[in-house]
């Protein structure tokens, strides 16, 4: 199920990287006998039931039962796309996806180097155009020095209708992958044009650091929009992309705090000025998605805003949106700067320890949510209370079950001056047991469960053994299928083999089978003998005499039986003739 990626670069990938090493720089993880566990980082929950298995290199949440091998948890974690994951853990192996030909994979590689090639034409354009001082001398009035513009790559998009697009004509790019890659667009004569023009130009970077799109600013006052961002792509979703974020990952392994702004100017002088944790969104309102990723690299974020109305209803957007991510250890912050100001002219103003003193002193987002809802209400009143605790459950019932959301519901009864606050109960993670109890109770399924856990074992079954011939029984030809695999592929583990069957019905069933965990110690002989048994139970089977139960089993009442089968139930144990 690898698409384009030869099956057998997939099986030496999830041979030679290790999950544990994987989660653990993401979660940390504690040995617990012969597994790793932490608190899953897909739901909110108090005790750890998100187990990694060295010996499967497969990942299970006993919880809300996400699991899957390295790929699928770079997957879920980092929300990659599957070949963006395989990629990654490549990279992160030393090792080289395969080149393919045709598909998807190569129109996303296209869009990359068009975008790369547009960027390089940017940056050249700042240093060598004859309206490029118009752009140099505006940097130089935001303070902005040649070292920190390399940095980030700031370029300039020269005056023209079509600049841009001529010089990548020039090199051999159709108009169609101008457009595509969001670099061009068409007038209402067809004409090709130029996206940006006239702007400083600021390439965005994924989180690999690939440039992905851009964003101009305008140097006329009088040009609409100030900002313009690329549009969205196949590389480039604004909602979900932060600007600076790659960059401050680059600059400092071990990143503290993130501080949230809004423009890219902001980041920049941020930056310059010795404060190199700061990210902006692109445009747009604080995300889900924005936050989620923030949360995966930092427990503290600061939302920075203007003092004015827009700003607020900003902060208050980023709040709503922050509440479900707040499990305990992560905390949020709300600074709302001076009007007037913004954190580009503050922090030039100010310098650095000024500026991160009012970062320390930022409003705590319990303070800041019981504030505004107090200037909503009127709190001396037994109405203005009881429309405080209105306003403030269905906030506080997005929180998860933690300590924080306990905490937060003692603030609101203080607040309110209630005995309880009537949240709804937090959905409550399932308790750790076996995840599937009934999935391995047949033969057939304990067979699959044991290879899985013990891959090895395929070596003592024999492969055209009439035992494992396709019947129609569920689970047969899936059964024959890896002995098979294994046998001729010995050195497979559960996680190359469970990728075989992605986004297939058999890999569900895998998946879930993959999650058991057998009582006995892995050492000894109980799995081989186990195995065994169940082998020879198979091939006992074959004789009609042995099989009538299990079809009876599966069949039901007895009225459904044939004439025959009532005979052959009826002779069941007596002697047979030779």
């Amino acid at each position: 199920m690898a698409g384009r990626i030869p099956q057998e670069f997939l099986d030496q990938l999830l041979n030679r990287v290790d999950l544990v090493e994987i989660v653990n720089s993401r979660v940390p993880l504690r040995r617990a006998g012969r597994e790793f566990m932490a608190c899953c980082p897909f739901h909110a929950e108090k005790t750890p039931s998100f187990s990694v298995s060295p010996s499967k290199q497969f990942y299970h949440c006993f919880g809300c039962q996400a699991h899957g091998n390295a790929i699928g948890f770079l997957m879920a974690y980092e929300r990659l796309e599957f070949l963006d994951a395989v990629e990654e853990l490549a990279r992160h192996a030393g090792l080289e996806v395969p080149h393919t030909d045709g598909g998807g994979r190569d129109f996303s590689r296209m869009l990359l180097e068009r975008v790369v090639q547009a960027d390089r034409f940017f940056r050249r354009q700042l240093r060598v155009h004859p309206a490029r001082q118009r752009a140099v001398d505006y940097l130089r009035q935001r303070g902005l020095t040649g070292q920190i513009a390399n940095a980030f790559g700031i370029g300039y998009a020269p005056p023209g209708w079509d600049n841009l697009c001529q010089a990548l004509r020039g090199e051999g790019v159709s108009a169609e992958e101008l457009l595509a890659a969001g670099l061009a667009n068409r007038d209402e004569q067809g004409r090709l044009r130029d996206r940006f023009r006239d702007r400083i130009v600021f390439p965005i970077r994924d989180r690999r650091g690939r440039v992905i799109a851009f964003g101009g600013r305008a140097l006329d006052g009088d040009t609409t929009p100030k900002y313009l961002n690329s549009p969205e792509t196949p590389l480039f979703h604004k909602g979900a992309e932060l600007y600076g974020l790659y960059e401050a990952r680059a600059r400092t392994r071990s990143l503290a705090r993130l501080v949230v702004v809004e423009g890219y100017m902001d980041v920049v002088a941020l930056t310059q000025h010795g404060i190199g944790y700061a990210v902006a969104t692109l445009g747009t309102a604080t995300t889900a998605e924005h936050v989620e990723r923030l949360f995966r690299v930092v427990n503290q974020l600061v939302f920075c805003f203007d003092g004015d109305r827009a700003g607020r209803a900003a902060g208050w957007r980023a709040l709503t949106v922050a509440l479900p991510f707040l499990r305990d250890g992560r905390q949020a912050g709300f600074l709302f700067l001076p009007e007037g100001e913004d954190p580009d002219t503050l922090v030039r103003r100010e310098g650095q320890t000024a500026f991160e003193r009012r970062l320390e002193q930022a409003t705590p987002l319990a303070d800041y949510l019981f504030a505004e809802l107090r200037g909503q209400t009127d709190p001396e009143t037994l109405a203005g209370r009881a429309r405080l605790a209105d306003l403030a459950r269905p906030l506080l019932e997005k929180l998860p079950d933690g300590h924080f959301r306990d905490l937060m519901a003692e603030r609101l009864r203080r607040e309110a001056g209630l005995t309880t606050t009537r949240l709804r109960p937090p959905p409550t993670a399932a308790r750790r047991a076996d995840p599937n109890p009934r999935l391995v109770r047949t033969p057939l399924r304990k067979a699959i469960a044991l290879l899985l856990h013990r891959p090895e074992l395929a070596q003592q079954a024999v492969v055209n053994d009439s035992t494992l011939v396709d019947d129609g029984e569920p689970g047969i030809k899936l059964l024959a299928e890896l002995i098979e695999t294994l046998r001729d592929r010995p050195q497979l583990n559960a996680a190359a083999l469970l990728e075989r069957y992605r986004n297939t019905p058999e890999g569900a069933i895998l998946e879930r089978l993959a999650a058991w965990e057998p009582e006995a110690p892995a050492e000894g002989f109980q799995f081989d003998a186990e195995f065994a048994d169940i082998l020879t139970y198979l091939r006992r089977r074959d004789d009609p005499r042995e099989r009538l139960p299990d079809i009876l089993l599966r069949r039901g009442a007895p009225s459904a039986l044939s004439a025959e089968e009532r005979e052959a139930l009826r002779n069941l144990g007596k002697p047979q003739k030779i």
